[in-house]
């Protein structure tokens, strides 16, 4: 058995949503001083890795406290659009060659390549590759559990309604900066494990993602 960590990393002033306030991280005690070490975080819930709750955007839908926690796991299928450029719309024809690998309960995840992009150019934080309305519809349709992409949305920069709406109004949850490292990608599907926070009332959370391979 293999685990493999398909998560980024919180730091100070990591990557961000441009409407949010930098993320803080920094020690609040010293073990040295009070005899043991602990942290200080103050980040919005939708940075880095994360996962949004219907409630993102619908206000009378589930928040991530409520949503059932085997939704968080299950087998995912691995979508290979690695070589994709800039503000690339992931289309169904894009989808539909893994068509076999879909099932009803499954998680899909969309690797653009953009785990590689991560930092502070315009690359990163306004012209990641994204789901396009349609493509998200079909996914669905065909009974998916939730949708996972590296960008910083599942949606595009300037629009990201399209495919949240197709999504979130039907309890499929959206990962988003998800981390594909290149061993991952030798599988065609994984067991795969997104578990956020339980925030009571929150529409978001930081997640840990993980996969795990037999061998």
């Amino acid at each position: 058995m293999k685990v493999i960590d398909m998560t980024e990393a919180i730091y100070p002033d990591c990557p961000g949503w441009y409407a949010y306030k930098n993320a803080e991280l920094g020690h609040e005690t010293f073990v040295g001083k009070e005899g043991y070490t602990s942290e200080r975080l103050n980040v919005n819930t939708h940075t880095a890795t994360h996962l949004d709750a219907p409630f993102h955007n619908y206000a009378d839908m589930d928040t991530i406290d409520k949503m059932p926690i085997d939704q968080f796991f299950g087998e995912a299928v691995l979508i290979d659009m690695r070589g994709v450029g800039e503000n690339y719309e992931i289309s169904v024809d894009d989808l539909k060659p893994y068509e076999d690998l879909i099932h009803t309960g499954s998680i899909v995840l969309l690797n653009t390549g953009w785990t590689e992009h991560r930092g502070y150019g315009a690359d990163y934080m306004k012209a990641w590759p994204y789901l396009s309305g349609e493509g998200a519809k079909w996914l669905r349709e065909k009974g998916v559990k939730g949708v996972g992409i590296d960008g910083m949305s599942i949606g595009s920069y300037t629009n990201g309604k399209p495919a949240h709406s197709e999504l979130l109004p039907y309890n499929i949850f959206v990962l988003e900066e998800c981390a594909f490292p290149d061993e991952v990608m030798q599988y065609k599907t994984v067991k795969f494990f997104a578990v956020p926070l339980k925030l009571e009332g929150a529409g978001g959370s930081p997640t840990r993602a993980f996969a795990i391979v037999d061998e």
